[in-house]
Parts: C-alpha cells; structure tokens; sequence
C-alpha cells in the first residue's frame, strides 16, 4: 500500500500566510517561505501554497515567492490560484514548483486540462475542486467558493481525470477551517469513483479527522492549513499517532 500524504498548505495574500473559516474571515498566519521551511524540516510530504487574491498585479509577485520557496525546501510543492493558461503554468514550474493546480478556468474551459496535461504531463496537474453540500448533494463552486455551478462534484471528477488530470484536491466549503473533521463520506465516494489520487481538505482539527480521511475516506493525502499554522497539531506527533493506526505514512 502506497503511504498516505501529510500537506501542509499555506494560502498566501498580498505575500504573507493567511487563514480562514468557510472561505472568510481571514487571519495572518505568518510567512509563507519560512512556515515551508519549517514544515519541510517537522516531515510533510509535501506543500501546498495557493495565491488566493490572485490578481494579474499579484502575479509576478507571486512567482518571486515560488523562486524563494524552492530555493529553501527540499520537499515537492504545488502552486495555484489564478492559474489559466499554458504560460501561467510554465511560468510557475519554471520558479521551482513540482506541480500547478487549476480550478475557475478548469471549470470554465474544461479543454484546458487536456491542454496542460499534454503539454506538461498528467503527473504535474492537480485539479482543485471546491464543493458544498446542499440540497442533498455536492455542488461544485468557482471563483475561490464565490460562485455556484451546475457541476456536480463526483461528475466533475470523473471528467477531469478523463481528461488528463493527475490528482484531485477536494476541499469541502461546508467543512473548511471548522476543524469537526473531513468530509469522509464524500471523499470515500469520490475515492471509489476516480483512479486518481484524491487529496482531503477542509476541516481538520485533531489527529483522529486525519485517521478517518484515510480509513473511512480512503484519500490519498489529507491537506490542512490551521492546525499546523496554529500549533494545534505537529506533523511529527501526526505520524507518530496514525503509524500507531496501522496507517502508512512516510518518514
């Protein structure tokens, strides 16, 4: 059994780490190329930093911070937020990043994916989802969970990974940053539905959500953002407790 993934993700405005709860109500949680640092050095498996203003002006910042982030870890990283064209994603990869993740301009052009898979490898492109359940089923958002679409999660999966993508990032509105656990059920379907690994996020808040997002979930990785910001968990004392568990995890 491959081992399960520990990623820290740090979402970045206007060039520091902040976070939040449901999408809003943000707070400063430190800089980001020093928490990678840290994080790299504690044993995550990798990291995550998404630019959430993303604006054009935002840009070229952030990929100056793409550069500072792999000149000082050692671990892989993905990067998004924004991300629409061929030459966003190379821009990207080309500052150091190991992988890009695309959301809004996925779900607008859904031929993007087929584009950036083809030209950089499935291997490279992670699709976020962001989903909320309502009205009795999972509905897909864009524009960072401030628009609704039609799209229904488990359909959207199955077409992003038909159309070349490597991996899924599902974050659960409902859940994100209240820290009463993953959203399992949803992961485990969304798990038995694609082939592709699957990543949980949204709503870690103790090292047993962790265990259930890969028992119950069957994910791949599981994301989590405050807890690490905050000092609620160590990634050290993570892996202590899920190796306990009989779940597999690196190093």
């Amino acid at each position: 059994m491959l081992a399960k993934r520990i990623i820290p993700c740090l979402d970045v405005k206007n060039g520091r780490t902040v976070k939040g709860i449901n999408f809003e109500s943000l707070k400063d949680a430190g800089d980001p190329v020093e928490l990678g640092f840290l994080y790299s050095q504690q044993g995550a498996d990798e990291l995550v930093y998404l630019d959430i203003s993303a604006s054009q002006e935002g840009r070229s910042t952030f990929t100056e911070l793409v550069k500072k982030v792999a000149a000082k870890i050692s671990i892989p990283f993905t990067v998004g937020g924004g991300v629409s064209t061929v030459e966003d994603v190379e821009k990207l990869l080309n500052a150091g990043a190991d992988k890009v993740t695309v959301n809004t301009a996925a779900i607008e052009n859904p031929n993007l994916i087929n584009t950036l898979a083809a030209h950089f490898g499935s291997q490279c492109i992670v699709v976020a989802i962001d989903a909320k359940f309502e009205s009795g089923k999972w509905a897909v958002y864009s524009h960072g969970g401030r628009k609704k679409t039609p799209l229904n999660l488990i359909t959207w999966a199955k077409e992003v990974e038909t159309r070349g993508a490597g991996e899924i990032l599902f974050t659960s509105m409902n859940h994100d940053g209240t820290k009463d656990g993953f959203a399992v059920q949803a992961l485990r379907e969304l798990s038995d539905a694609v082939t592709i690994p699957v990543i949980a996020s949204g709503g870690a808040g103790s090292m047993k959500h962790f265990k259930e997002a890969f028992e119950l979930g069957t994910a791949d990785a599981a994301l989590a953002a405050s807890v690490f910001h905050f000092g609620q968990i160590s990634l050290h004392d993570l892996k202590i407790y899920l190796r306990k568990n009989d779940i597999a995890v690196r190093n």
